[in-house]
């Protein structure tokens, strides 16, 4: 399995999201879920299948972490869909989706099976694949904070900002989870838990930008639209440390973090 394979997996996968998406629209809740859960099965298909090939996780590149980025947003949309029944988180999950399958598919950035020895810690997998979920439900909460302060003409409802609640309280919980195991494998690594590298840097402004918006939002005279800025900056935050990093002149020739350019 290479990356010629996946342009016919992620159709398919993308035309079942769609119709999962148009399905839901339809008030056709359990067909919607059926959908979009057997796209994610194809999907994920061929990252098992692409694991077994490469011989070591899919995870080295940033084609590569798109790649789960891919899966885990539509599975993000469907976890959202299932529990408050919101008809167009589908849509934006699968568009969402589609952007990083082209960006892929455009650009796959292959390499060599080799893993550099930092990479062959046991943790590396765990660390990726948490944060790229934490991640699609972080981004899942900015597609929501969008949506009400752009597309939505009432105030938004307490019920509303609790959807962006739950999903910043559960992406937040991943991505600690995700930070420790990063720390664990920097120690097996590198030999310390934390050293001010600039990826780290930014993994804790990102960390502390939710945060702040998680004690922002329980103090109770806190409802209105700031709370929702605040996700959009938090989730610009996000972005820069995910992958803006590797174009920063800080992080040029220090940062151990920018193999995946080289």
């Amino acid at each position: 399995m290479t990356w010629t394979h996946f342009p016919y997996f992620a159709i398919v996968a993308v035309l079942l999201w769609m119709a999962g998406a148009w399905l839901a629209w339809k008030d056709r809740r359990k067909q919607a879920v059926a959908m979009t859960s057997t796209g994610l099965v194809v999907f994920f298909a061929f990252i098992v299948l692409f694991w077994i090939a490469l011989e070591r996780p899919p995870l080295r590149t940033m084609g590569e972490t798109r790649l789960w980025y891919s899966f885990f947003l539509p599975l993000s949309g469907l976890l959202v869909y299932g529990r408050w029944k919101y008809k167009w988180i589908l849509t934006f999950s699968t568009v969402l989706a589609l952007v990083f399958i082209c960006v892929n598919l455009l650009k796959p950035e292959i390499h060599s099976k080799t893993l550099m020895p930092a990479l062959q810690s046991p943790w590396f997998a765990p660390h990726v694949i948490v944060y790229m979920f934490a991640y699609a439900l972080l981004g899942a909460s900015a597609v929501m904070a969008f949506y009400l302060l752009f597309f939505k003409k009432q105030q938004p409802t307490k019920e509303e900002f609790g959807i962006c609640d739950d999903l910043v309280n559960v992406g937040l919980a991943f991505m600690t989870v995700g930070m420790l195991f990063g720390a664990l494998w920097a120690k097996e690594a590198w030999g310390h838990y934390w050293s001010w590298d600039p990826k780290e840097t930014w993994a804790a402004i990102t960390w502390f930008a939710y945060l702040v918006y998680v004690h922002y939002r329980r103090i109770s005279s806190h409802h209105g639209k700031v709370a929702l800025w605040m996700l959009l900056v938090a989730f610009v935050l996000l972005q820069v440390c995910w992958w803006g990093i590797n174009y920063l002149p800080s992080a040029q020739g220090s940062s151990v973090h920018t193999y995946s350019t080289s």
